[in-house]
């Protein structure tokens, strides 16, 4: 049977560190790891078998599915969702034994963005705002705000709205709403 433990809920069969910072209402389910200096914000769902390193950083609504590990120099903005095993990359030049300083490069996912499940994301990059990448894409370079990127890989394949759903040649969404397209980027008409 699954326990509360403080103001979020901890599966018993789940390793939450006592100086890891959990915010209120977050779900932590089975077989995952929570380091201590971690921080997950509120009402967060972290399915079976995720990871999450110290110096990880995640946002409020957040839903990390089956499978995924967030490491040091991550950064999760509020509302992302990451689907199962797909893997955030904290280090360019891997080594089991350096000689030479290790170099963290930070990687941000920012506010609302999607990714499909088994992408991996390389660091040193930022996914922006409502930005979508596909299922098993590998992403090699900075993502702006509310763009489709699929590919390995990963190339831009058109624009998201809020919604998630791709928005047609005159930037505007089955949901009704309507976006701009200028030289800073895609923005939502008010």
């Amino acid at each position: 049977m699954a326990q509360k433990k403080g103001k979020f809920f901890q599966h018993p069969k789940a390793i939450v560190d006592g100086q890891a910072r959990i915010g209120d209402g977050t779900r932590i389910w089975a077989f995952t790891n929570i380091q201590a200096g971690a921080v997950i914000g509120k009402h967060c769902n972290v399915c079976d078998g995720c990871f999450v390193e110290k110096g990880a950083l995640i946002g409020n609504h957040v839903t990390l599915k089956n499978g995924v590990a967030v490491f040091a120099g991550v950064t999760l903005e509020d509302d992302v969702f990451v689907g199962a095993n797909a893997a955030f990359i904290n280090d360019r030049y891997p080594r089991s034994h350096r000689k030479d300083p290790w170099v963290l490069e930070p990687t941000v996912v920012k506010k609302g963005a999607t990714i499909g499940s088994n992408a991996t994301i390389l660091c040193g990059v930022t996914i922006g705002q409502y930005a979508v990448v596909g299922a098993g894409s590998v992403v090699t370079k900075e993502v702006p705000p509310f763009a489709l990127v699929v590919g390995h890989p990963a190339e831009f394949k058109g624009y998201v709205c809020n919604c998630g759903k791709k928005l047609d040649a005159t930037f505007r969404c089955v949901c009704g709403l309507r976006y701009t397209l200028d030289s800073k980027g895609l923005k939502p008409d008010a």
